[in-house]
């Protein structure tokens, strides 16, 4: 949920609260073609309100000059009129010749100055400039303070739309005290339990989520749902969207049994209110069925992406995106319970849509034709899925150019192709390649810089070049601890990887403090018998016992057993996996008949 500006509020601006000015029958002229392209353009009839609006200009621009406010107003209609199409290339220059014009005419902190910047922010940011935008943001927020003071319910929005804006940037930390600004300020001129206080906290918790802080964001979300519930009732479709950011919010954290009753409570709200066969509903079922995928239960998930298919196929059409989007979601489903057919016919049927509906040539459709050769591949398919890699990297190419954001994507994906085949000089130019597009574009210390650091870091790493690969995982580690906070989940990750190279290069002790600090990273944010928990333990007992200190590796792997039983029950298999590695343990600390009475405790588990 973000801060937006009302189309429609700023023609009333332009045009019905500010007359023209200029002589009465070329006023009135202007004025009937300005108010007709309005409505063209209310009722979707683009083009129609495109010529009328460049006829105004014309009529504006002949009568009093192309400095004059009422110009600014038609170029700023033709703009919001491309806006709307998506032809920001087009809106841009209108923006910017109308906002010097204003400021000219006007001065530099008119109203009207202050749409102009607004506007100019919000064309950026559908385009994920954020850093052109940023400037903008910045000076209406300043505008509005001077004239409004700093406690203003508007200073409030413009504080919001500059916080979303460094989140957007992945700037979160400097987002996070202007979210509470904005906070503060709508309780005090409010009240505690207003519907924009509502929003104003999910703003803010949304903040500290995507910082990994799901403890300070739960109690956040929380209060939103109350408020809602207390305002609305328990059944109001915005009850729904807060009890579904609550839900997420476990979910992060690994806690899916707790979201899934939140999960299924959205559900059911969104059936009550919209009827079984709505598209929201689709949505709802979406992403309880993701709880149970995330969880790997994806017999579970697998009947409710298939009711989300039904739903949109019926509501939506053959052909719609939102039921292509289900059908991959289905068929990466079938991929990870290695039904490779159903996967590969599903996303064979969404590249055929996706060709028939958007053209052989289409953005969209790279991303689909990668997929379908990582499925080729797991099938052992190489030529195939090189052929449909490369495919979608030449679509991208010929469409952005060669050094756009999303060539890197493709560059990435086919290079962990040659990756996964071992064939790294193929790999190393096009993961190196794909770095040096994603800093240009993003910067060098980016939270989207991690993937590819990684995959670079881990090439070097699968051909026993520790050194190499050293430097990319410290740097990943780097970015995420500067994006994230040095106790994010994905820290643990990465501390994990750098510890595994530090590992093999006979560096024990240096790698041990790096594991056992994403022990505790992981039992702050997860608890201390979550099932994460046993990747970390089994890493650090390890560790000890390439050492020879069995001993010291005794509690991990005791407590390995402890959290197993716990999480699967006493005969799931990973508890006769967690017995026999103990029962090792013991008979190299020579205590044989504890070792001969964990194997015998395995073997009777087998055997039930």
């Amino acid at each position: 949920m973000k801060y937006t500006l009302s189309i429609t509020t700023f023609f009333l601006l332009l045009v019905l609260v500010a007359p023209p000015v200029f002589a009465q029958g070329a006023g009135l002229e202007w004025a009937i073609i300005q108010k007709e392209s309005i409505d063209l353009c209310d009722a979707g009839e683009y083009d129609r309100a495109a010529i009328l609006a460049q006829k105004a200009i014309r009529i504006a621009e002949s009568v009093v000059g192309s400095g004059h406010p009422d110009v600014a107003k038609s170029l700023l209609n033709l703009a919001l009129i491309y806006d709307e199409q998506g032809h920001y290339a087009l809106a841009e220059p209108l923006y910017r010749r109308s906002l010097a014009i204003n400021e000219q005419a006007l001065g530099s902190e008119a109203p009207i100055v202050v749409a102009n910047l607004s506007l100019l922010s919000l064309l950026y940011e559908k385009q994920k400039q954020y850093a052109l935008a940023e400037p903008f943001n910045r000076r209406v927020l300043t505008i509005k303070e001077k004239s409004l003071g700093p406690d203003h319910p508007d200073v409030a929005d413009a504080l919001g739309s500059l916080a979303w804006n460094y989140n957007d940037q992945g700037h979160y930390a400097a987002a996070g005290p202007l979210f509470k600004r904005v906070l503060t300020i709508r309780e005090k001129s409010l009240g505690p339990d207003h519907p924009d206080v509502a929003d104003a906290l999910q703003y803010l918790a949304c903040n500290y989520n995507d910082q990994g802080q799901y403890a300070a964001a739960g109690p956040l979300f929380k209060r939103v749902l109350t408020i809602r519930e207390k305002n609305l009732g328990p059944d109001h479709p915005d009850v729904a969207n807060a009890i579904e950011y609550l839900a997420f919010n476990y979910a992060y954290q690994g806690h899916y049994t707790a979201a899934e009753p939140l999960f299924k409570r959205v559900l059911t709200i969104t059936e009550k209110n919209l009827g079984p066969d709505h598209p929201d509903v689709a949505n709802a079922i979406e992403y309880l069925a993701f709880n149970h995928y995330d969880q790997g239960q994806y017999t579970e998930a697998e009947p409710l992406f298939k009711r989300r298919i039904k739903i949109n196929e019926k509501a939506l059409g053959p052909e719609h995106p939102e039921l292509v989007r289900s059908l991959e979601n289905l068929a990466d489903t079938y991929f990870k319970q290695g039904d490779y057919y159903q996967a590969e016919q599903l996303y064979k049927r969404v590249i055929t849509i996706k060709e028939k509906t958007l053209g052989p040539d289409h953005l969209d459709l790279a991303n689909s034709l990668s997929r379908l050769g990582w499925i080729y591949s797991a099938q052992g398919g190489g030529t195939e899925a090189e052929l449909l890699c490369k495919r979608g990297l030449e679509i991208r190419e010929k469409a952005l150019g060669p050094s756009h954001f999303d060539v890197a994507d493709s560059l990435e994906a086919l290079g962990l192709y040659y990756d996964m085949h071992s064939q790294f000089d193929s790999a190393e130019p096009l993961y190196k390649r794909a770095l040096v597009i994603k800093e240009n574009t993003l910067g060098p210390d980016h939270p989207d810089l991690s993937s590819i650091l990684w995959h670079i870091g881990s090439m070097y790493d699968n051909q026993g070049l520790y050194t190499a690969a050293e430097p990319f995982y410290k740097r990943q580690l780097a970015i995420r601890e500067k994006n994230l906070g040095p106790d994010h989940l994905s820290v643990s990750y990465d501390l994990v990887n750098l510890g595994a190279i530090i590992e093999k290069k006979g560096n024990y002790a240096d790698a041990l403090q790096l594991r056992l600090r994403a022990l505790a990273i992981t039992e702050k944010n997860l608890g201390p018998y979550h099932s994460n928990l046993v990747f970390y333990l089994k890493a650090i007992g390890r560790n000890y016992c390439k050492q020879g200190k069995y001993a010291d590796a005794e509690p991990f792997y005791k407590r390995i057993l402890e959290i197993t039983e716990k999480e699967y029950g006493p005969k799931d298999p990973n508890v006769i996996t967690a017995l026999n590695n103990l029962s090792v343990l013991y008979d190299k600390l020579g205590q044989h008949a504890e070792a001969d009475k964990l194997y015998k405790s395995a073997q009777a588990i087998k055997k039930k």
